[in-house]
């Protein structure tokens, strides 16, 4: 069985074995799949442009004809030079096309395969990981190490340092989509370009600013005690590719600010100039919703809530696979939790 994982995984990428010419490409992190069936490409072929040197196909349009992949293997090109063929997987299989081209010669030319989520019992995982001349490379979402390391990688890349609590605020962010990740990293570092350092100001200029934007209907209607609307909007994020901590995230800093708001009106102050005085600015827009969360809840009630969400945060980590279900009842249960007022 030819599975690879952790440190083989980047030993592999650094030198692919050219006597596994067949790599599988799988998981639920949509933006790993691509980015390493771009750098396995990239170091197959001298131009990917070249469209006799890179030949893409469709899992689906193949597994009506399997043996196109093993003609287009096969094929010798006229000028020669190396080639590569990525197939895109789709629902239906093209296993048998694998298994026929696993127990051939396949020379100067490596195929990669990207597919989404396989279980162990998928016919192309299976016939993958069986096959002497295949790899089955899996893609899940960063682990905190993971993340730190991209992050360290950017910044080096970048000659930028960052400040501790910029680094805290900006790895609630990330995840869940490793190119998502990188390309709000290298936005980070552009707007930093020049400064040495990124501050956590920076880090709520360039990647909060672009995430809270759609979070905030999520969040507000969890408080507000609105379930249609977390359930409505969580599926749109969940459809944009949003990983499931960072909606998390987003509503443990909205139950923080929940919190100290409503210790500073229970200390006398209105609530007007709570909303008027905060940092960031509340908008305009998300008042009704606020005064509506800030009514629904008590100071001790809010304080619970950041615990259940930090048991969530700590729980959409250890368990990827199950991170969207876990966001969405945690949000869920505030929402019918603030119907509950005091």
């Amino acid at each position: 069985m030819v599975a690879l994982r952790g440190k083989e995984i980047d030993a592999f990428l650094a030198r692919p074995d050219a006597g596994r010419p067949i790599i599988l490409l799988y998981g639920p992190d949509a933006g790993l799949v691509r980015e390493r069936a771009d750098a396995l490409i990239a170091s197959s072929v001298d131009d990917p442009n070249d469209p006799f040197s890179l030949v893409k196909l469709d899992g689906d349009e193949l597994s009506a004809e399997p043996s196109r992949l093993v003609d287009e293997a096969m094929t010798v090109p006229l000028f020669g030079g190396r080639r590569a063929i990525r197939v895109r997987a789709g629902s239906r299989s093209f296993a048998s096309g694998i298994e026929t081209l696993a127990e051939m010669n396949v020379k100067d030319c490596r195929i990669v395969i990207e597919a989404g989520e396989l279980r162990p019992e998928s016919p192309l995982r299976k016939t993958c990981e069986k096959a002497k001349t295949a790899v089955a490379i899996g893609c899940y979402p960063d682990t905190e190490r993971d993340l730190a390391r991209l992050m360290d990688d950017e910044l080096r890349i970048a000659n930028l340092r960052i400040a501790q609590d910029a680094r805290a605020a900006l790895m609630s962010f990330l995840g869940g989509d490793r190119q998502a990740s990188r390309n709000e990293l290298r936005k980070l570092t552009l707007y930093a370009h020049g400064k040495g350092e990124v501050t956590l100001d920076d880090v709520m200029a360039v990647v909060a600013d672009a995430s809270e934007l759609k979070l905030d209907p999520i969040v507000d209607g969890a408080f507000a005690g609105r379930p249609d609307i977390v359930e409505t909007e969580f599926a749109k994020a969940m459809i944009a590719g949003t990983y499931p901590g960072v909606i998390i995230s987003a509503a443990q800093r909205q139950a923080a600010w929940l919190h100290k708001s409503a210790l500073a009106i229970a200390d006398g102050q209105p609530a007007s100039a709570v909303l008027e005085g905060g940092y960031p600015r509340l908008h305009f827009s998300r008042k009704p919703a606020v005064e509506t969360a800030l009514r629904n809840f008590s100071p001790a009630r809010l304080a619970a809530v950041i615990e259940q969400l930090a048991t969530a945060a700590l729980d959409t980590r250890k368990q990827s696979t199950l991170a969207a279900a876990i966001a969405q009842r945690a949000l869920m249960a505030i929402a019918a939790n603030a119907k509950r007022r005091g």
